[in-house]
């Protein structure tokens, strides 16, 4: 025989395995957008790794890594510079590129495959380079740094960013978001 109590407490659980459900559904949609939206203002520049796709050309598709010189060189239109460009303004590029000698009415889509790295320097267990994660912010950053030192200034922290081809250094809170090849400087407290 069921109480009132049970009742109860199995639709309290319904209802919390319902909520759950839905917010993880929510979540895995906001990432896969914030990661789409990222990839389109995203400016590329060296060590990034795209995928070029050339529809009806396979022979023009595939992997290419964006060089230190900033370039990647593509099948038979050579070197093209991306440093700086987004993937949009890179599709351009390239279409004009192909359309006159190669391709009639070329179809290009680039897709950034990995992010060049970021950096963590300063009052962190373990400081290097990590790979980046779209949509990470300072404090996940420093989580996988190994975390605060004793030491550590954890309410704001220094980014080196480079915009525009100029490195700035500011002074940013720790839910700032990270992008790729910025640098991360975890300040020392005094007292």
């Amino acid at each position: 025989m069921w109480t009132i109590e049970d009742m109860a407490g199995r639709r309290m659980a319904v209802w919390l395995k319902t909520w759950l459900a839905v917010m993880l559904v929510m979540l895995a949609g906001f990432a896969a957008s914030a990661s789409a939206q990222t990839d389109q203002r995203y400016n590329l520049g060296p060590g990034d790794q795209v995928r070029v796709t050339v529809f009806g050309e396979t022979d023009l598709s595939g992997e290419f890594k964006v060089g230190d010189d900033g370039n990647i060189s593509l099948p038979l239109i050579g070197p093209i510079k991306a440093q700086g460009l987004t993937t949009a303004q890179l599709e351009q590029t390239m279409i004009e590129r192909l359309t006159p000698d190669y391709v009639k009415n070329p179809n290009v889509s680039i897709q950034v495959m990995n992010y060049r790295p970021f950096f963590i320097i300063g009052e962190v267990n373990s400081p290097g380079s990590y790979p980046y994660v779209s949509g990470m912010t300072v404090l996940e950053a420093v989580a996988l740094a190994g975390g605060f030192t004793y030491r550590a200034k954890t309410e704001q922290v220094y980014i080196k960013r480079s915009v525009d081809g100029t490195s700035e250094e500011t002074l940013l809170p720790i839910e700032t978001a990270v992008m790729p090849g910025d640098v991360i400087r975890v300040r020392e407290r005094y007292f």
